[in-house]
């Protein structure tokens, strides 16, 4: 199964560079790995972040957000102490919330292109 997350930052604040995101896509892989998926595409802009990752059935889409959300954001503010300024109200980097798509009306490459295409900050 194939889904398009995005997550937000806390109050849409700009906190990202591309060593920030750069970082983030190799824990997010990691993560994936865990819940045996792929992620497929990723890439982002100073205030969010786009996901196209390959799940199996098994996995529930909740989960796997949570712990992306929650191991990046840990794992950003222990690597990159200047982060550590965004993180308001009990250390939470994210919003609550998040969008998760199916992906399957769209072909992969659509998305894929739609995700290359964000405006990384430099």
């Amino acid at each position: 199964m194939h889904a398009h997350l995005v997550f937000v930052t806390k109050f849409r604040h700009k906190v990202f560079a591309d060593r920030h995101l750069s970082r983030m896509e190799e824990i997010m892989r990691d993560v994936c790995a865990d819940f045996e998926a792929e992620l497929i595409e990723f890439n982002g802009e100073n205030n969010h972040v786009h996901l196209l990752v390959n799940h199996p059935p098994k996995v529930a889409v909740a989960r796997l957000v949570n712990s992306l959300k929650g191991v990046s954001s840990r794992r950003l503010r222990q690597e990159f102490p200047d982060l550590v300024q965004h993180y308001y109200r009990a250390n939470k980097l994210w919003s609550g919330s998040y969008f998760a798509g199916s992906v399957g009306g769209a072909p992969l490459s659509v998305v894929k292109q739609y995700i290359e295409q964000q405006n990384r900050p430099v």
